[in-house]
């Protein structure tokens, strides 16, 4: 019989401690050693109303804050639409930030920079009769410590053809999020991901939002059919078969709900 890799004891140690828990030898040696900064990430969702709105805003995006945005040490940026899920028409944006501080300085950095201002005119200057966008929403999140910066997928190169899969779970409790966390991030869940077939863009906590405490993901197939195939050989995995049957870890003990969204990049986009 073949080990399992999910060292469970441990995890559930660490997750009823508050802290992060500890992996089992073969996990810890594929993701190597926690980064000290996990990077930042702003996630935002701009509301649309059929019409020009789309056009204007992806004009923005793709000439004014992107360029100014990397200039300022931010990305690669993500920009996508919603294909299938709540919200369409919306345009969800991915700004990566260094630090939290970097986050913080980004208005200031995007006033200061006089290619971006000329390039933003346009949109900066939209009229109440003409909005640049119906609402905007933020939303911030931490990438985990063993996952802690943006994979951006090989397809990304070229704009070749993929689709996106945007996960958030809700918890009841801080300790039960941060029992997800753990399964996610020390606990083997990530490996069995990419076992069979779901390639993480990025994972992270969420610093802000309705449903706190939560946690998001991004995924990245290169068709639908890929996704409902590869989801379907995770769900049937003996390993993960066995984990979400350990008491402590099971859905109904340790979440609360699940919201997801399937995106489709934009043309410029560099995720």
């Amino acid at each position: 019989m073949m080990a399992d890799p999910i060292d469970r004891r441990s995890l559930l140690a660490g997750a009823a401690l508050g802290g992060v828990a500890i992996a089992s030898t073969e996990a810890r040696a594929q993701r190597g050693t926690a980064a000290a900064s996990p990077e930042i990430y702003e996630l935002r969702t701009y509301s649309l109303v059929n019409g020009p709105m789309r056009a204007r805003l992806d004009t923005y995006l793709k000439d004014a804050f992107i360029p100014a945005a990397r200039r300022a040490g931010c990305g690669p940026v993500g920009v996508f639409t919603v294909a299938i899920g709540p919200g369409a028409p919306a345009v969800r944006v991915l700004v990566p930030h260094p630090s939290i501080v970097d986050f913080l300085a980004l208005p200031d950095r995007l006033a200061a920079d006089a290619r971006h201002t000329a390039a933003a005119a346009t949109f900066a200057n939209a009229t109440p009769e003409s909005p640049a966008y119906a609402s905007l929403d933020v939303k911030l999140m931490r990438g985990f410590p063993h996952f802690p910066r943006v994979e951006v997928p090989d397809a990304a190169e070229g704009n070749k053809a993929r689709i996106f899969e945007l996960r958030t779970y809700m918890s009841h409790s801080h300790k039960a999020g941060a029992t997800k966390i753990a399964m996610f991030d020390t606990g083997g869940e990530i490996d069995l991901f990419r076992r069979t077939g779901l390639k993480p863009v990025f994972f992270a906590q969420d610093l802000t939002g309705p449903t706190l405490p939560s946690l998001t993901y991004l995924l990245t197939f290169p068709d639908l059919a890929t996704r409902e195939r590869n989801w379907r050989t995770f769900g049937s995995d003996p390993a993960w078969q066995r984990l979400i049957a350990t008491p402590g870890l099971t859905d109904p003990e340790i979440t609360t709900g699940i919201d997801n969204q399937i995106l489709s990049p934009t043309p410029y986009s560099q995720i």
